[in-house]
């Protein structure tokens, strides 16, 4: 007997700490789980029902990256121009416009040939940036909303480890109850109810955790740089632009500009990308920044490439973020990170996984709160019974 009790005392601390961490972050962990499964489709959805009108391609040069930033600029006059996108095929020149505070982030579709205006999108407004800001914010101010997301989902992860430590059973034939449903006909939902809780957290936790450490490393800097590091990678983590090999830029405002022949260049060089976004200088000191997109749907094996602003000659990068074929491992598992974080890591499958987990996962507090609710009611309504009793005895 003795020998069982501190094993009985670790398990009780256990359940009461699951207990009380699920109730302090139920709500949060329902909303960040129910807007994570929303938002696993997002591309294709978005991609289905998109206003953005198709070309007809021609054979003869685009407009290049400041023709387009200058039509752009003409719409939205002083705001800071992100990026210019190059799909190819059918699809218009996108230039997408950023700012931090106060926030702005509007994407500019030019026709590639003629410089025409197609269309206009916010991306501020519509139904995935108002799930993608309860995902990351709880629809709060973002200095608040982000950090009860991010310790509400680390709380989350030690629920999860501390719930597989209660669901452990002693001996086989309890494993057996708790592996699947043995529900009969007079099984009440109390029952049902804590089976639920019990074999969908048991099966979903494993995968989930998965999930749940890829969102910590997006969410603690100091948590993705301790990973990285313990995965033996020793390169910068922060993404960095380095300056230009030649020093400072001497031909701004010349119709000869380097960065109006970066496309063909591209183009000769990566015939193959999926599509190149190219971010403008920050000044006069700093490189031409190139995204290569190799797969569709993916962003870890995207190419990060940086030109000097004088030659285009390439410039090598020293962060995790560079090309793709010359990282080592340590950087190819911190850049597969977002991927593995959406399923899309594993394509089509890996997305209806990300799903269904998110799904069960934001099961989970509706059912633990159900069944301390249910015991709390219980005890209510035993306590009010003794009452009774003494009273009558009483009297």
């Amino acid at each position: 007997m003795g020998k069982n009790k501190p094993g009985k005392k670790f398990r009780k601390y256990i359940r009461t700490l699951h207990l009380y961490l699920g109730l302090a972050t139920g709500l949060v962990v329902f909303i960040v789980s129910i807007t994570g499964c929303l938002w696993v489709f997002q591309e294709e959805i978005t991609s289905l029902t998109s206003d953005v009108p198709e070309v007809v391609p021609q054979n003869k040069p685009e407009i290049d990256p400041l023709e387009a930033k200058n039509i752009a600029q003409n719409v939205f006059p002083g705001k800071h121009v992100h990026g210019t996108l190059y799909e190819g095929g059918t699809s218009p020149v996108e230039v997408i416009f950023y700012e931090e505070k106060p926030e702005f982030y509007q994407s500019l579709f030019i026709h590639p040939w003629t410089g025409e205006i197609l269309h206009t999108e916010d991306h501020l407004s519509g139904f995935f940036h108002f799930v993608l800001d309860g995902h990351m914010h709880l629809w709060l101010p973002e200095k608040i909303g982000s950090q009860i997301v991010a310790w509400s989902t680390f709380i989350f992860f030690l629920m999860l480890v501390s719930g597989i430590i209660l669901w452990w059973p002693k001996n086989k034939k309890i494993r057996k109850q708790r592996t699947w449903f043995q529900w009969k006909s007079s099984t009440k939902w109390k029952r049902k109810n804590y089976d639920l809780h019990q074999i969908i957290g048991f099966y979903a936790s494993f995968i989930a955790i998965i999930f749940i450490f890829t969102g910590l490393i997006m969410t603690f800097e100091t948590f993705e740089k301790a990973f990285y590091k313990s995965i033996r990678g020793d390169k910068e983590v922060v993404f960095s632009v380095p300056g230009n090999a030649s020093g400072s830029f001497q031909n701004q405002g010349q119709q000869n500009e380097p960065i109006r022949q970066l496309m063909p260049l591209l183009k000769e060089k990566f015939p193959n990308a999926k599509d190149y976004e190219i971010h403008y200088p920050y000044d006069e000191n700093y490189s031409i920044y190139v995204e290569v997109s190799n797969s569709d749907g993916l962003y870890y094996d995207s190419d990060y490439r940086f030109y000097d602003q004088n030659d285009l000659s390439e410039i090598q990068s020293e962060s995790i973020y560079g090309i793709y074929e010359e990282a080592g491992i340590a950087e190819k598992i911190l850049r597969m990170n977002y991927d593995i974080h959406v399923g899309a890591i594993a394509g089509l499958p890996g997305k209806i996984l990300a799903f269904l987990i998110s799904l069960l996962c934001s099961s989970l507090p509706i059912t633990g709160f159900l069944l301390w609710y249910g015991k709390r009611v219980k005890a209510k309504s035993a306590k009010s019974k003794e009452k009774q009793v003494l009273t009558t005895l009483s009297q």
